[in-house]
C-alpha cells in the first residue's frame, strides 16, 4: 500500500482514482480546454474575443474545442437574434466545479515557470563560468 496526500491506497482504491483521473482528462485534455475556460472566466465573450485571448488558437480547433465544453456542460453557447446574429460563450454555473482545479494548476504552473527561469540561469551562469575559465 503507498499514500498519496493523506489518503491510504488499496489496489482497489488506486485503480479507482486511476479511472477518476482518466475521466477528468479526457473531458479536460488538450492544449486549449482548460486556458478556454480561464480566458471565459473574464465573462461572455464572442467567438474573435475568444480567439484574440487565446492568440494563436486556429478557428476550427476553437470551435471544436467549444463544442466539446458545450457537450460536457462547461459552456453554454447563446445566440441573439440580432443583425447580424450575434453570438456569445460563456461558462456554466458546472464549470464553478473546476475552479480549485483551475486556481491549483495556474499556481503549479507560475511555481514551475519560475523553476525553469532559474534553472535556465543557473545553467547559463554554469556555462559562462566555465567557457571563461
Amino acid at each position: 500500500m503507498s499514500t498519496f496526500g493523506a489518503e491510504v491506497h488499496t489496489a482497489e482504491s488506486c485503480k479507482t482514482s486511476v479511472m477518476a483521473v482518466r475521466d477528468a482528462l479526457y473531458v479536460l485534455s488538450g492544449k486549449w480546454k482548460l486556458p478556454l475556460i480561464v480566458a471565459l472566466s473574464n465573462g461572455p465573450q464572442r467567438f474573435n474575443e475568444i480567439q484574440k485571448a487565446l492568440e494563436d488558437i486556429t478557428p476550427k480547433i476553437l470551435s471544436k474545442e467549444l463544442k466539446e465544453l458545450e457537450l460536457n456542460e462547461f459552456v453554454e453557447r447563446k445566440v441573439f437574434s440580432t443583425t447580424p446574429v450575434t453570438v456569445v460563450y460563456e461558462l456554466t454555473p458546472y464549470s464553478k466545479s473546476l475552479d480549485k482545479v483551475v486556481s491549483e494548476l495556474r499556481a503549479w504552473g507560475m511555481e514551475h515557470r519560475q523553476r525553469l527561469v532559474a534553472g535556465m540561469r543557473r545553467e547559463s551562469a554554469n556555462h559562462a563560468s566555465v567557457s571563461h575559465g
